[in-house]
């Protein structure tokens, strides 16, 4: 659409199934190069990826012309299919966590996504993960907030 100009930035967190680690390490950095593939192919840039053996972390520009849910069933479903090329048995866990950036919170998320494996030296995902949403003011049901 013409004299469109979104600057929508979206933090997009999701797991592996049952938050098992099953992302091996060397092909981590591969993956975070496929996710950003993935995007460049749907014009969804992907500012940034990272994240450890058993979630992911994207920074995004939202464009206007695709919905988030499509967007990250996209990324999903790409990047399962990859990780399975690889021969591991391998399943992303339902659902997942999206927050919104704005353009001078921007760093500070880039910073927080680039540095995953340092926040997990200290913090579990499960830790990471609720307290995001609390950080974020979502409403969620402790009993069911995993799956």
């Amino acid at each position: 659409m013409a004299h469109t100009y979104p600057n929508v930035l979206i933090h997009c967190v999701f797991s592996t199934k049952e938050r098992r680690s099953v992302i091996p390490e060397a092909l981590t950095l591969g993956l975070f190069k496929y996710l950003q593939g993935i995007g460049s192919n749907i014009h969804v840039p992907v500012i940034s990826a990272g994240g450890t053996a058993n979630h992911v972390h994207l920074l995004i520009a939202l464009p206007d012309s695709i919905t988030l849910s499509k967007v990250v069933q996209t990324f999903k479903a790409n990047s399962s299919r990859w990780i399975g090329e690889h021969g591991i048995d391998f399943a992303w866990q339902h659902g997942y966590a999206a927050f919104s950036v704005s353009a001078s919170n921007r760093d500070a998320v880039l910073e927080y996504i680039e540095h995953q494996a340092d926040h997990h030296r200290k913090r579990s995902f499960e830790d990471e993960f609720v307290a995001l949403l609390k950080k974020s003011g979502v409403s969620y049901d402790s009993e069911f907030v995993f799956g």
